[in-house]
Order: structure tokens, then sequence, then C-alpha cells
């Protein structure tokens, strides 16, 4: 391949890449309403990490982005009542981040909000093309040596019956849509 051209592609991948993030963050603050993004995957790492472990450095390494930044997502949170912080019993020195009832009751509307916010950036993608964007963003994300810390392991936040039958019913309407889009030929 010509190395300009390379270079072109490279380019083009980190803006769309940059712009796309940007893009979807806008959205989904929009659309998620009680939470903003950035504040909604705060709680899913915190949800995704051991209870004795959610302390601003594993929430951070889960994000992908500063202490200080997450520190600030905290405690925007937790002026909202969703989460405490309290001290850990492991670390002296550090805290954890412990979600409220509140904030459970928030993540489940965010959530179900969340999924028809996945379904309308996804939904002209075969479960092939996501798993493939999902394999080359993670090994995208090991440029530097790093692994992605990601949310592939259940959260530690109780699922009730209510949970269930509202994700089967958000399931079953985004599997709807998905089918009308191959039908209607807007897959592409």
């Amino acid at each position: 391949m010509d190395i300009y051209k390379e270079l072109f592609l490279m380019q083009q991948t980190y803006a769309t890449l940059f712009s796309l993030s940007n893009k979807i963050q806008v959205k989904g603050d929009k659309s998620l309403e009680l939470l903003t993004s950035r504040q909604y995957m705060a709680m899913l790492s915190i949800a995704h990490l051991p209870k004795d472990e959610t302390t601003l450095n594993n929430i951070a390494r889960k994000l992908g982005t500063t202490k200080q930044s997450t520190k600030q997502l905290i405690t925007i949170i937790e002026n909202k009542g969703y989460v405490n912080v309290v001290p850990s019993k492991k670390d002296k020195r550090a805290i954890n981040v412990k979600i409220t009832k509140a904030g459970e009751k928030a993540l489940l509307v965010v959530s179900e909000k969340g999924i028809y916010l996945l379904e309308e950036l996804f939904q002209k993608f075969s479960s092939e093309e996501l798993e493939t964007m999902w394999h080359l963003l993670k090994k995208l994300y090991r440029f530097d040596g790093e692994e992605q810390d990601g949310f592939e392991e259940d959260g530690d936040l109780p699922i009730d019956e209510d949970n269930t039958e509202l994700q089967l019913r958000v399931l079953k309407e985004f599997e709807r849509r998905r089918v009308n889009a191959i039908k209607n030929g807007n897959m592409m």
C-alpha cells in the first residue's frame, strides 16, 4: 500500500473516531436524561467492580480516563444522590464509591433509554459486523500495550423480575426494529 494513502487512512480514522465519540456523547446526553453519558458509564463502572474495589483509580481504569476526571464525575453523581463515597476498608488512603437505592432506580431508567440509544446507533450493523468492530476497537485500545478493563463480567446490581421483564421487552423491540430495517433494505 502507498505510504501516503496509509497515512491518510490513519488520519481519517483518528478524525472520525474523535468526531464520532463527541457525537455519540451528545446524543447519549440528550437520550439518557437523568445522567450524562459519562456519568452513566461511571455508574456502570462501579457496578462492574467488586464491592470493596470501587476506588477512584479502579473506576478511572475502567473508563480509560484520569483519577481527577473521575473524581469530578463522582462528585456530580454524589450531589444527585446516586452514589455515596465511603472510606475504603482495604486502603486507608482510598475511598470506595457505592451506588445508592436512588442510583439503582436511576440506572434502571437510564438503562432502558440506553438500550434504545444502542439500537439507534447500531441498527444498521449485523451481529458479525458488531463483533468485528468490537474486536478492532479493543485492538486499537491496546496501541500502548494497555488492555481495556471492560464490562464483560456481570455487574453487581441486584436484578429483580421487573428489570428482567424490562430488558426482555426492550430487546424484543430492538429485534423487531432490526428485522424491519433488514426487510426495508436499510442495513448497509
